[in-house]
């Protein structure tokens, strides 16, 4: 997984990327939220 010029490499394997998967859709569910409620 690449940003910009930073690559990132999903630690544990399998089961890293999978927690990487799972904090992204957390974290973008929670900044959902908090725009909802900011606006």
């Amino acid at each position: 997984m690449r940003f910009g010029n930073v690559e990132i490499r999903p630690l544990g394997g399998g089961v890293g990327c999978l927690l990487m998967i799972l904090f992204s859709l957390v974290a973008s569910i929670v900044l959902t939220v908090l725009l909802n409620l900011v606006f």
